[in-house]
């Protein structure tokens, strides 16, 4: 998609891939980040790579600057590792199997400039399998419904939903995904960057929800667009996948959901979670159900570790008072009412939201 805003300087902010054995994905995607690059840095943190990825970098794309970690510190902290080490203004988090498109920066970074608080933005993220429906992780912008499940506008569960330019708008969100988003490096600092716990997965949920409560906006800007291939690292069926996301979902509404909502909230998830076990097991998975009891198991066991994360954690914002936030079920919604895309839940601005002004693009 062809940005249509006015051209603003770029060379404040910095681009850092993340990579792990990803030497043939940065052959295939690094060339697209460069060409289309505005001026902003393009940085590589690898995370001690066994592959020839460094080797790659040095011979192939000299100018690309690198960050090499001795070990692998996952995802969580091998950003919060490298972006120590990086002086700018605007960091964007960049998975090395995304395509970016001409222009791409520069609707986000235009964003920021109109609005101070703005902390975090992610773009339309398309399928780069299959260019003209949304992709799995982060779609239109991402939300959450009561009990903390993730969603996006464009995705619903397993559903994909075709772009025809129902999400060119630019909005808050709950959350913009980790695939891409540009955060202000200030703000990143000042939330001690991404829970290292998590080590992978929801992080970015996460962080979106702690700048929330700390007063910071979250943004979708649909006026860009990049291609996400997916499941790079780890593909969705993987049981160590399954495990984290288990895991993960149960220590991010227990450190962000106020008191009044928690004990009602983490009650009702640990029992869908159970019944997602028995579903997994009726399908023959097996692998998956031992990962869900394990992600329970080990929340458990680290109980005193999320309850000092979740006092040290800055005062929590109402449901009614997030933006991005699904009033209902997603479950109930789409397993019981049939419901398959975002605008079926017909989802109303939440009361902090209607304070913002949407910005729709033409």
């Amino acid at each position: 998609m062809a940005s249509n805003t006015r051209a603003v300087d770029c060379t404040d902010i910095a681009i850092v891939i993340m990579n792990w054995n990803g030497q043939e994905l940065l052959r295939q995607f690094l060339p697209s980040v460069l060409a289309y690059a505005d001026g902003a840095r393009v940085i590589v943190a690898d995370n001690a790579s066994t592959d020839d990825s460094v080797g790659v970098l040095r011979r192939e794309f000299p100018t690309v600057e690198l960050i090499q970690h001795p070990e692998n510190l996952g995802f969580c902290e091998g950003y919060n590792q490298a972006l120590r080490q990086v002086d700018a203004a605007f960091y964007v988090l960049l998975n090395s199997d995304v395509a970016v498109t001409p222009g791409w920066l520069q609707p986000i970074r235009a964003l920021f400039a109109e609005r101070p608080t703005l902390a975090a933005c992610q773009p339309k993220i398309r399928s780069y399998a299959a260019p003209e429906q949304f992709e799995y992780a982060g779609a239109g912008g991402g939300y959450l419904d009561k009990l903390g499940y993730p969603f996006c506008r464009g995705r619903l569960f397993d559903t994909i939903e075709t772009d025809t330019g129902q999400y060119d708008d630019a909005r808050p969100v709950a959350w913009a995904t980790g695939a891409c988003m540009m955060v202000q490096a200030a703000a990143w600092h000042a939330m001690g960057g991404l829970e290292k716990a998590f080590f992978a997965h929801m992080e970015e949920i996460d962080l979106c929800w702690r700048l929330w409560n700390a007063g910071y906006e979250v943004w979708y800007q649909g006026s860009s667009t990049v291609y996400h291939v997916g499941g790079g690292t780890l593909h969705k069926s993987n049981p160590r996948k399954t495990y984290l996301n288990f895991r993960n979902g149960l220590a991010l509404v227990y450190k962000n959901l106020p008191e009044p909502e928690l004990r009602s909230v983490l009650a009702t998830r640990i029992l869908l979670d159970w019944v997602a076990a028995a579903r997994f097991l009726a399908q023959g998975a097996i692998a998956d159900a031992r990962a869900i009891l394990r992600a329970h198991r080990d929340f458990l066991k680290d109980r005193s570790y999320w309850k000092k994360r979740r006092q040290e954690a800055q005062p929590r914002l109402r449901l009614a008072e997030r933006p991005g936030t699904y009033p209902g079920s997603l479950v109930w919604a789409y397993f019981v009412q049939s419901k398959r895309t975002f605008l079926e839940l017909a989802i109303q601005p939440t009361t902090q939201q209607e304070s913002y002004k949407l910005v729709a693009n033409s």
